[in-house]
This record gives structure tokens, sequence and C-alpha cells, in this order.
């Protein structure tokens, strides 16, 4: 491994560790005696990065393309293990190692899915520290480095590459990599604030309204409660979260575009955007009417809000529960869980495919299926008016053969600890895709999944935040060539 490797993952860590002053800060307000596990995960967390960064300080080397995918894993492991201190050195409830990494890596890669059983109870300094690793995973720990900290220099771009969800990796908003993140996360904050304002109106507490905006706007799914959003049974709350979910599933540079230019336009040109609000607004339709002919809820109106919120809080893979879709009549929960593969769009935080995968795999298919008819003709395939390269479509089609491969091999993997088949198929799709919540024993949470299964899932959580190649690129031969 190289120097430079160590050298900015020390920095990175470093600069992690000033993240555990917040919910210090809040402990000591509250009073509810968790100082300890943050101030110890603070000290580690800064000893460990100044470890790696002091002997390497003067390496002058700059970082090469593959550096940037194994800073981007490393920085994703190690932080997921020091991320979980504070809940390991929980005294109540007492959580195992495994337990808390787990919680660690699912708020960190923003799938939202818990072994905790009582969330209400929990100290409200770790209900802080839970919402926040969602916010600071979902735009990317690492996209927030580089706006922040000038130091990567040209190395800035693998990082971001290496990063950044979507097919698309190399549009910029600015011509220097570390404008673009900067723009990037004014977006993020902006919504950020307007969800939890939102939320206040709608009748939250001010720290459910910021800990739900966290999770909100990061497309996580974590709440301050057990019962999730149908805890504050209110159908204002459940709208707004609806919206700014729908928001976030959106590609950020569009929000920004859009914003700069004072038009929607940005958002009604872009084909990605307009399937994806497609899919949205027939999933919700369809939950909708089911719900509707099986008198599932007493009134319309529940049955609109809890439909269509619910529909959009597993489209975008948020995660989030307005009421207990598992226990849905008909195809619903099988459908919900299903859906969730396609995701938001590219540049957004959800999970998942992302719809512009979806969107070239079926104007590939259709090319192919012309070639029938006529073999020798020569048929683009396009996108926005614009022609797409065939290295795009090999690489979306490359995708979706390790998506496929991954999630035989997890799914096979789980089944083989014992647990039940339906309960196996919805974890591993929920943690591959981000989303959380599943089916059956793990619908309301994972605490009755066997550590080797939650080791197992924790591997589909980070496969599903690094979108496969750039965790899987490390196992291969070539990558490790000089």
């Amino acid at each position: 491994m190289r120097t430079t490797v160590l050298k900015y993952l020390g920095v990175l860590l470093g600069s992690f560790s000033i993240t555990m002053l917040p919910p210090i800060a809040v402990s000591w307000l509250s009073a509810d005696g968790q100082l300890r596990p943050f101030i110890s995960a603070f000290l580690l967390t800064l000893g460990l990065g100044s470890l790696l960064w002091w002997p390497l300080r003067k390496t002058p080397e700059e970082l090469r393309f593959r550096d940037g995918f194994l800073i981007v894993v490393l920085f994703w492991t190690v932080l997921s293990a020091v991320g979980a201190v504070p809940l390991w050195l929980l005294e109540s409830p007492s959580l195992s190692p495994i337990d808390a990494l787990f919680e660690s890596m699912s708020g960190l890669s923003t799938t939202g899915a818990t072994i905790l059983t009582n969330i209400d109870g929990l100290p409200i300094s770790i209900l802080y520290y839970r919402q926040q690793l969602q916010w600071l995973g979902g735009m990317g720990i690492i996209v927030l480095a580089v706006a922040v900290m000038p130091m990567l220099g040209i190395g800035g771009m693998q990082l971001y590459r290496a990063e950044t969800p979507g097919p698309m990796k190399d549009s910029r908003l600015a011509p220097r990599i570390a404008e673009t993140a900067k723009k990037l996360w004014y977006v993020y904050v902006a919504l950020t604030l307007a969800c939890m304002l939102s939320y206040r109106i709608a009748g939250m507490s001010w720290f459910d309204a910021l800990g739900h905006a966290f999770s909100t706007v990061a497309i996580g799914g974590f709440s301050t409660h057990d019962a999730s959003l149908s805890w504050f049974d209110s159908s204002a709350v459940n709208i707004v979260a609806g919206v700014f979910m729908l928001l976030s599933g959106f590609n950020f540079a569009l929000h920004y575009m859009a914003f700069r230019s004072r038009r929607i336009r940005a958002y009604l040109n872009d084909p990605e955007a307009l399937t994806y609000l497609a899919l949205v607004f027939v999933v919700s339709v369809l939950c909708a009417l089911v719900l509707y002919q099986s008198t599932y809820f007493n009134s319309l109106q529940d049955t609109l809000v809890n439909g269509v919120v619910q529909a959009i809080s597993v489209v975008t893979t948020t995660g989030f529960i307005t009421s207990e879709f598992h226990l849905w009549p008909s195809f619903l929960p099988i459908m919900l869980i299903l859906v969730s593969t396609a995701g938001g769009c590219a540049g957004s935080t959800a999970g998942g495919m992302k719809v512009i995968r979806m969107i070239l795999l079926f104007k590939q298919g259709a090319r192919e299926t012309s070639r029938l008819v006529h073999p020798n003709a020569i048929i683009p395939i396009k996108l926005g008016g614009k022609p797409v390269s065939d290295n795009v479509i090999n690489a979306v089609w490359g995708y979706l053969s390790l998506y496929m491969l991954s999630y035989v091999i997890l799914l096979v993997s789980l089944l083989a600890t014992g647990s039940e088949p339906v309960t196996a198929f919805s974890a591993v799709t929920a943690c591959l895709n981000n989303l959380g919540p599943g089916l059956d024993d793990v619908a309301q949470n994972y605490a009755g999944v066997t550590d080797v299964g939650k080791g197992i899932l924790i591997v589909a959580m980070l496969l599903g935040r690094l979108e496969l190649f750039t965790l899987l690129v490390l196992f291969t031969p070539v990558f490790w060539r000089s």
C-alpha cells in the first residue's frame, strides 16, 4: 500500500473526529451520561488519524486514479468501525461489536436497517448521533472532505469519481472538483434546513425535526422512534416527509441548476428525472388503489397519504414507515421491496441501481430487439437527445451482471445461516439497495439475524453504498499491478 494512501486516510479520519463534538455537546447539555463513549471515540479517531498522517505529512506524492478507490473503501470500513465505538460502549442497551458495527454501517451507508429494539428509550445523544451518521453519509464523507480540504489537490477528482453514485461521474458544476462538491453541499444543507423547518411547522419538536430532516434528505430512514413516522400519527408530517424524500431522490446537480436559473426546465428536460417521477407515480397509484379496494385504512385521506408517502419512501430507498407495509394486502409488500432496486436518480442520496441505469438497460434491450429484424442497422442509444457511448452501455451491463451475481451470493449465504426464505430475500434486497426495512422477521428490526448473517448484510450495505465496482475492483489482480 502506498504511503500517500495512508497519509490521506489519516487526514480524513482526523477530520471525521470533529463530528464527534456535536453529540458530546448534546450529551453534556442533556446530562444523559454518555460523555465517556463519545469522548473515547473522539480521541480514538483523532489519535488514529494523527498516527497515520504525522509520519507521512511531508510525503509529496499525489494520488493516482486507483488510489481514490482504495482510500474510499478503507475510509468507509475504518470509519464504520470507529463510528461503532460510541454504540459499543453503551451500558444500556449493551451491544456486541457486530451489532454496533451493523448499526454504524447502516447509518453511514444510509441504509436505515437497525438492530435496536427500544429506540424511544435511548439516551438523547445516541438518538442524535444515529441521525447525524446518516446525514454525513448521505452525500458522502469523501465529497465533503474534497470540498473543505483543498490539500487533496488534484487527487480530489479521483476521490470524487470513486464515491459519487451513478454511471455519469464526470459531469461537473464547476471547473474545479472542490467547487463542484461545495455546490452540492450547499444544496444539501439548504434542503436539510427547509425540511427541518417544515417538520417543525407540521408539529414535530425541534429535536425530532432536526433528526428526521437529517435522515430524510440523506434518504436514510433512521428515526428517533421505534414506530418511525407512524409514531406522530400526522398526515402533515407524512406529507412533509413525502415531499422532501421525493426532492432528495433527484440528481442534486439538477437542484442547483434549477435554483441558479430560477426555472424548472432543468427537471423537465432531464429524461432520468421524468422517468423517476413516472415510477413514483405508478407505484403510488398502485398502492393507493389496492389499499382503497381492500379498505385497509378507515378513510380516503389516510389511504392516499399512507399509500403515496410509503411508496415514495420505498422507491427512493429511504425506508421510513408511515404504516406497517409488510402487513399490507395482496402483492404490495413484495412489489415495494422489489421496486427499491431502481432507487432514485444518479447524483442523489438514494440507493438502488439508479433510474438512469434502468433507462439505459431498457434502451439497450429495445435496440437488441430491433437488431433481430434489422441485423445490419446502426441504432445509436440516445439520452436526452444525445448519443450514449458504448463504454457507458457496457459499464451498465457490467454493473447489472455484478449486481445479480452479488445478490445471489449474498442471498444463498444468508439462507445458509438459517434465515427463512422471505426474511433472507427481503433483508438482502433491502441492504443491497440501502433501503432498510424488510419483510417477515426483519420488518421491524434486524435483532433476530445471527451474527454471521449481520456480517453478510454489512457487506451488502457496503456494496450498495459504493455501487459494487468501487469495492469489488480491489479484489482483482490487475488493480494491484504497478
